[in-house]
Parts: C-alpha cells; structure tokens; sequence
C-alpha cells in the first residue's frame, strides 16, 4: 500500500500545513497542477519553501521575504531538486496551491486538483532526479484518483503566472502518460 489515510503518499516525508481545507463535496480530483518555486528566487537549497508552506517564514531572512511572509498558501507536494518529495497536505483535502485559476471552464482549481512544486525557476531546466520522483508520484497519484489533466499554473492562471516555465518536460510527460490531457500547446 502507497499511501495512508488521507491521501498521505508513504514515499513523501510528511510536513503538516496548517493551510489547507475541505474539498467540496462530490469534488473529485482529476488534475494535478505542476509548479516551480525557489525562495529566495533563483536561489535552491535550504528549508525556505517547507518554512514559507508552514506558515514560519523569517520575515528579516531575506528582503523578498518581508513581501511574502504573512501569505497563507501550500502545496500537496514539493520536489527538491535532489529528488527528495515533501507532502504538506494530504491529497483528499484541498491545498491553496493554485489561486484563482480555471481549466476546462471549471474555475477553482484547487477544489479538484492536486498541487506539486517542483524546486525551480522559469530560467533553469529542471533536474534528472526531480522527475524520477516524479513519474512515480503522478503514477502513484493516478492508481488512487482519477486523474484526468496535467497542466501548468500558467495553463490554470494564465497572464498571472508563468509556472513551471519554459523547462518544463512535457513530451517526457506525454509520452509516458499519452490518455491524460494535457496544456493545448503541448499536444499541438
């Protein structure tokens, strides 16, 4: 068994979020929205993000962080550029990944999406070792839920975000998964 009551993946390393809530009722998850992020920008290492996704961000630790600190967003899951996978919240409840954001004329991604960051940014490609956790994480994923999408926060969110970028191995993604639906650009 790969996964714990409450869509806790047993391969991930467990941090709690307090930010987090319900899933409308009937909602069921069908998209996994993929992200990048790096704090501070650009930069990779340490336990930014997992502080940033905690809600314990210093504030002082950084000049970008004093703009960011008092938000309350998450994640269900994070990938380090290592390859090491971080859950935050369990995947029946809905994280606050996404913002406003609609795909497929469904507004409210987050009431029905599963949300992962990977550690990076829209300049630099991403790692060998993040998407061989990946693939096994959206298999994993696939085998609990019924996963119908993949797409991108720029794809949920377009004009207000450009994540994951431009690095982002879609065909990777296509050709292993060739029946989920993917970003029009991709399968164009």
């Amino acid at each position: 068994m790969s996964w714990c009551d409450g869509g806790w993946w047993l391969a991930a390393e467990r941090l709690d979020s307090p930010n987090f809530g319900e899933r409308p009722p009937a909602a069921e998850v069908s998209l996994v929205v993929v992200h990048n992020i790096s704090l501070p920008p650009g930069e990779f290492g340490g336990n930014w993000v997992e502080d940033f996704f905690l809600n314990r961000l210093d504030a002082g630790a950084h000049p970008y962080f004093a703009e960011i600190a008092g938000l309350q967003v998450s994640a269900h899951f994070y990938v380090r550029r290592d390859g090491r996978v971080v859950q935050f919240v369990g995947c029946d409840q809905r994280a606050w990944h996404a913002g406003r954001s609609a795909w497929c004329g469904r507004d409210n991604c987050n009431d029905y999406s599963v949300g992962i960051e990977l550690e990076g940014c829209d300049e630099l490609p991403f790692t060998d070792a993040q998407y061989a956790a990946l693939w096994p994480l959206l298999d994993a994923l696939r085998q609990r839920y019924p996963i119908a999408a993949v797409a991108g926060h720029s794809d949920i969110a377009p004009g207000r975000k450009s994540d994951p970028g431009p690095h982002f191995d879609w065909a990777a993604l296509a050709a292993r998964h060739p029946d989920l639906d993917l970003p029009p650009e991709v399968t164009a």
